[in-house]
């Protein structure tokens, strides 16, 4: 996981590559200075949010926040091992292709719409 620096950070970044504007008319628009803006962006700064999202905002970007559930383990199993276990698992079933291939004949299905 990347420190909350260098992501707030590259949030940033993105939204001024988004807007086209300047460190100085991001910081006008949203009411900080350009020192403390470009602190944020080398991660001297931690913005709060508040201000995270007022800086985005000058930018003409919205930031969507949401929360979601971190999948590390299940029943004690990393679940990069649990995946290695499935793909192993998968390679013991049997490779046999189809003998023949059905699908549709396309080429007498167009001719016979053909009037």
């Amino acid at each position: 996981m990347k420190p909350v620096k260098s992501r707030a950070a590259e949030l940033i970044c993105r939204a001024r590559e988004h807007s086209g504007l300047s460190l100085r008319e991001i910081a006008r628009r949203a009411g900080t200075s350009h020192a403390t803006l470009s602190a944020y962006l080398g991660g001297k700064k931690i913005p709060s949010t508040e201000t995270l999202l007022r800086v985005v905002d000058a930018c003409d970007v919205a930031l969507d926040i949401s929360l979601r559930p971190r999948i590390r383990e299940r029943r004690g199993l990393a679940r990069s091992e649990e995946l290695e276990q499935a793909l192993r698992l998968a390679e013991q079933f049997p490779k046999r292709p189809a003998r023949r291939l059905i699908a549709p004949n396309f080429a007498r299905a167009a001719h016979g719409h053909r009037r």
